[in-house]
């Protein structure tokens, strides 16, 4: 078989992992008294449930949407190929078993660098100097906020020695295209503990399809949203559902800190002041995607290039150019912008990625584009953002966000995920850790 048929092989062998996925999973009976109930089947409650299963605990993860895998999360037919809505990267591939679980599976993995390829300031392209000017800018705002975050915790912004062009379009690559907030909205101790995600691969068949591949098998009750957890008794705590309420040794705690915020979930007794103003110091950034299929037109970029498009009121947007070859270019907004064109909903977000077409590729650019779409993670009310970013001055509140209430409550995600914070992989490992702990607190 030369290599080309292998290659499909494996890529038909990953969709129909894929296609499993969306098989009618079983009907789970809600279990009255397991010895763990599991709060959202994202990444994290995935991690947390396949280790206290190999821990030998019993457990149910409740799941408030009607499918596993929280923000990941892969479209399959508006496109006419996988997309994914949510993450797309498997990050720190070496570190990331999600990545292991892909190659198991025979996904089709592509290794991505995310070097910035292409910048164009309004319709100008820079040119190699100019680009290298940018990658230099980088590297100067990581080595000063590290220097920064040894001594004190300020806005990332602040690390910024002088907002020339290069600076300009370094911080939007760093903050909102990255960490889905403007650099004065970012802790230095957050963005430096932060670890380098490289390296980094894209999934044919969907990063999200993986994810659900993961929980596919786990018990997860499904469209049964958590309304209050009962944390009064010692040794025990009541998780009421609209299935009903289970009561269980201990609960893992797996939701947003924007759902967290919003009070989606009540707590008896009420959380503590010090948990609430954790909670309030690590918000949720947003980086919303504006997807367009544009066929038989490439603008002289590259499949996979990364392009960044700046424009005076920090109205910038990112470009993942043509991945798998396909006729897509995907656009990133994110920090203080993206929340402002998530407000103004879908059609404005896909006329502003349209305008910026045609300002940087020729008046003619947004007639070719033939379907669009805005992710809407600010208004899904399961997630109320994209991941989470400690505020400046605030990042201490990342511990004791993490901290259990009681014998009884405990909480993992990507908030909580170390270095790995923001990422899927990370909020799986943060889940498997949790998961060990609530096993040592239940002294098994």
């Amino acid at each position: 078989m030369d290599r080309r048929n292998i290659e499909l092989a494996l890529t038909r062998r990953g969709m129909l992992a894929g296609l499993a996925v969306l098989a009618a999973r079983p009907s789970w009976a809600l279990p009255a008294n397991p010895d763990v109930v599991v709060i959202g089947a994202g990444a994290a409650g995935i991690g947390a449930a396949r280790r206290l299963a190999e821990l030998k605990l019993s457990c149910v993860v409740v799941e408030a949407a009607d499918r596993i895998g929280g923000r990941a999360y892969t479209d399959t037919t508006t496109f006419g190929m996988p997309f994914d809505i949510g993450c797309a990267w498997i990050h720190a591939a070496d570190r990331n078993p999600f990545y292991k679980m892909a190659e198991a599976d025979g996904f089709k993995l592509k290794y991505h660098d995310l070097t910035l390829n292409e910048l164009y300031t309004m319709r100008a392209r820079a040119d190699a100097p100019a680009l290298k000017r940018e990658h230099e800018a980088e590297e100067v705002i990581h080595k000063r906020t590290a220097a920064i975050a040894r001594r004190r915790d300020i806005p990332v912004s602040r690390a910024v020695p002088r907002w020339t062009q290069p600076f300009e379009a370094a911080a939007t690559y760093l903050g909102p295209m990255d960490m889905a907030v403007d650099l004065n909205n970012l802790s230095t101790a957050d963005f430096a503990q932060s670890a380098d995600l490289d390296p980094n691969y894209l999934v044919y068949e969907g990063f999200g399809t993986v994810v659900a591949r993961a929980g596919a098998e786990l018990p997860v009750k499904l469209s049964t949203p958590v309304r209050k957890i009962d944390w009064s008794r010692k040794g025990n705590v009541a998780v009421e559902t609209d299935a009903g309420t289970i009561t269980a040794r201990a609960a893992i705690v797996t939701v947003s800190t924007g759902v967290l915020a919003a009070g989606s979930i009540r707590f008896d007794p009420v959380l503590p002041d010090w948990k609430q103003t954790a909670i309030g110091c690590v918000p949720m950034g947003l980086l919303a995607k504006i997807p367009m299929l544009i066929p038989g037109e490439r603008f002289g970029i590259k499949p996979y290039d990364n392009v960044l498009v700046e424009y005076p009121g920090r109205q910038d947007i990112y470009f993942l150019a043509w991945p798998w070859d396909s006729d897509l270019m995907v656009g990133f907004v994110g920090g203080d912008f993206g929340w402002q064109l998530s407000a103004a909903g879908e059609e404005a977000a896909i006329d502003f990625a349209k305008e910026r077409l045609a300002q940087t590729f020729g008046s003619d650019a947004p007639k070719k584009v033939t379907k669009a779409l805005f992710t809407k993670w600010a208004s899904n009310p399961l997630t109320r953002g994209a991941y989470s970013a400690a505020l400046p001055c605030h990042y201490v509140e990342r511990e004791r966000l993490g901290r259990p209430l009681g014998d009884t409550v405990f909480f993992a995600g990507e908030a909580l995920a170390g270095p790995l914070i923001q990422t899927a992989g990370g909020a799986y490992l943060s889940g498997e850790a949790t998961a060990k702990s609530v096993a040592a607190k239940l002294k098994v």
